[in-house]
């Protein structure tokens, strides 16, 4: 099976890649965030990334492979992304730009399951069973991560929505909303 494996080393190389960016992305975007609970999730999952980082060099390690990043193209846009997401948050509200965030963050996480999910099958496939429990590991905080963005993420849009309907309240008693168009 060896196109298997070079598929897996493949794979994991291009991780480490997309992980090597996020270590570099996730303080910016902690930096941005408004809302204390978003600033402390990209805080933490800095924290993981960095271990991310460490359990693949782990896993290229136990297959006799060299520790080294393939560049992930796919990951160097999610990130070009994220920054302009943020370049643009001072243009919202704080609770507009911290959904902005939390998509963009949420695509990377996306990225990463269907990516480390990938290389777990291969991994299987192998029966390089150490490898895969290390990838499943980190899918496991993978799903997590995007599971609490998703939290976060709820009640911000709740807010972000009465904001709304309260500015259009405003400007219907000020005469200037769309009702009071309709009526003349």
């Amino acid at each position: 099976m060896p196109e298997l494996k070079e598929l897996l080393v493949s794979q994991l190389q291009d991780l480490l890649h997309a992980e090597t960016q996020l270590t570099s992305a996730l303080p910016k975007m902690a930096q941005a965030a408004h809302h204390p609970k978003l600033k402390e999730a990209f805080e933490k999952h800095l924290t993981q990334t960095e271990m991310h980082v460490e359990r693949l060099k782990q896993a290229l390690s136990m297959i006799d492979e060299q520790p080294q990043a393939q560049p992930c193209r796919g990951m160097v846009g999610l990130v070009e992304e994220a920054q302009e997401t943020i370049d643009e948050g001072g243009d919202k509200s704080p609770v507009a730009a911290d959904l902005a965030c939390i998509a963009a963050a949420q695509k990377v996480e996306h990225y990463e399951i269907a990516a480390y999910g990938t290389a777990r099958t291969l991994a299987r496939q192998l029966r390089l069973q150490n490898v895969a429990a290390l990838l499943s590991h980190t899918l496991g905080e993978e799903e997590s991560a995007d599971y609490l963005l998703t939290a976060i993420s709820k009640p911000l849009v709740q807010q972000l929505t009465l904001d709304e309907i309260g500015e259009e309240v405003n400007l219907e008693t000020v005469g200037a909303g769309p009702k009071s168009a309709q009526k003349r």
